[in-house]
C-alpha cells in the first residue's frame, strides 16, 4: 500500500444543531447537492452562505425586455443570477458580455453558467472593472441592453477571509480583487484623522465620522495596529460609547455597516469606476439601447440620478425613470439585503 496516499479527513463537527462558521456550512456551500436545505434557508428570508440572491429581477427584466439576437453587457457578474435571466431571454441567439473585478467569484460563476449550457458561443466573461465597458464595446459592438448591480455580493460578505463584514472576524482586507491595490488595514494606516473623517462622510454619510476617525487615529498613536475586522468593530464601539443605552446597540450596528462600506468604496475606487462608467454609457449604447442600474446607498444613487438627468437634458436619453424603483415589500421581507436597493433606468436616443 502506498504510504504517501492522503488519509481520509472527516468533516469537522460543529457544536449545537446548526453550523455557525462559514466553512462549517458545508450544505449551503454545495447548493447543487443540498437543494432542500437551500430552499429552507431562503424560505426563512435568509441568504445561504456562498450564494447571492439577485434583487429586482422581475423589474429589471420587464424594463430591459430582451429580445433574441441582441447584444448585452452585465457590468457586475457576481453570482450570475441576473446574467442567467438575461441569457434565458437571448434564447441561444445573441451574446452577453459580463465582467467582474473579483477573480475568485468570477471563476465560480463562469463555471456554473457554463454547466448550464451558456458557453463561449453566447457568453463572454472577463476579469476587468466595469468602467472598462468601452474596451469590451470595441470588440462586441454597441449594446442593446446594459445592467449594473452595484451591490456587494453575499458571497463576499459572508466569507470571513475577504474581510467585508464587521460581524465575523477576519483580515481587514475588503478588496474586490485581492491581487490589486492595498488591503483596508494598510489604507487606514496611511490616513490622518481628517482624511478618515472625510472618507466616512463622503462614502457613507456617517453621522459619527469625527468620533470614529479620532478613535482610529488615537489607536495608532498608542502604538497599536488594526488588522482584523473585529479590531475595527471594537474601535467603533469604543468611539460611540457615549451614545445612550436605549439606542446604542442599533446605532453602533449602523455605524459599523457605514464604516465598512466607506472603506470598501475607497480602496476599490468604486465612485471613480461608476463615474467613468456613466460617462462612457452614451457611446456604448446602441440606438434605443436600455440601461438599468441598481444602487444600494445614497452616494451611488446621486451619481446615477445626476448622470441620467443630464443625459436627458442634453438629448442623449429619450426617457429616464422619473423616480427610483424600489423592491416590492414582499421581496424586502424575504430578503433583508434588498431593503436599501434603488433601481434607475434610461433609454438611449
Amino acid at each position: 500500500m502506498d504510504s504517501s496516499e492522503p488519509k481520509h479527513q472527516r468533516r469537522v463537527r460543529y457544536k449545537g444543531t446548526h453550523p455557525k462558521t462559514f466553512r462549517a456550512k458545508y450544505k449551503e456551500l454545495q447548493p447543487e447537492r443540498y437543494k432542500e436545505t437551500i430552499d429552507k434557508i431562503i424560505k426563512k428570508g435568509n441568504t445561504p452562505a456562498g450564494m447571492h440572491r439577485s434583487i429586482c429581477v422581475d423589474e429589471i427584466m420587464n424594463f430591459l425586455d430582451i429580445k433574441s439576437g441582441q447584444i448585452g453587457f452585465d457590468a457586475t457578474l457576481g453570482y450570475g443570477g441576473h446574467s442567467q435571466e438575461m441569457l434565458k431571454r437571448l434564447n441561444n441567439n445573441g451574446h452577453l458580455y459580463a465582467v467582474d473585478k473579483d477573480p475568485i467569484e468570477m471563476r465560480k460563476t463562469q463555471e456554473r453558467l457554463n454547466n448550464l449550457g451558456y458557453d463561449s458561443r453566447i457568453l463572454t466573461v472577463e476579469n476587468i472593472d466595469f468602467s472598462d465597458i468601452d474596451i469590451v464595446c470595441a470588440v462586441s459592438g454597441k449594446f442593446n441592453f446594459v445592467l449594473a448591480d452595484l451591490g456587494v455580493s453575499s458571497m463576499q460578505i459572508d466569507n470571513p477571509e475577504r474581510g467585508f463584514s464587521y460581524k465575523i472576524d477576519g483580515p481587514l482586507d475588503l478588496r474586490m480583487n485581492p491581487k490589486q491595490g492595498i488591503p483596508a488595514y494598510q489604507r487606514l494606516r496611511s490616513m490622518n484623522s481628517e482624511e478618515i473623517e472625510g472618507m466616512l462622510i463622503e462614502n457613507a454619510d456617517e453621522p459619527y465620522a469625527r468620533e470614529i476617525a479620532e478613535e482610529i487615529t488615537q489607536h495608532y498613536q498608542n502604538g497599536n495596529e488594526i488588522t482584523t475586522t473585529t479590531q475595527l468593530r471594537n474601535i467603533i464601539e469604543k468611539a460611540l460609547d457615549f451614545i445612550p443605552k436605549s439606542t446604542k446597540s442599533d446605532d453602533i450596528k449602523k455605524s459599523c455597516q457605514r464604516t465598512f462600506q466607506a472603506i470598501r468604496i475607497d480602496i476599490n475606487h468604486e465612485f471613480h469606476s461608476l463615474f467613468d462608467f456613466l460617462e462612457k454609457l452614451p457611446e456604448v449604447l446602441a440606438e434605443n439601447g436600455k440601461v438599468a442600474i441598481l444602487s444600494f446607498h445614497s452616494g451611488e444613487d446621486r451619481l446615477v440620478k445626476k448622470a441620467f438627468k443630464q443625459g436627458y437634458k442634453e438629448g442623449i436619453y429619450k426617457v429616464i425613470s422619473p423616480e427610483p424603483i424600489r423592491p416590492s415589500m414582499e421581496e424586502q421581507s424575504s430578503n433583508s439585503r434588498a431593503r436599501s436597493a434603488k433601481l434607475r433606468w434610461a433609454i438611449r436616443n
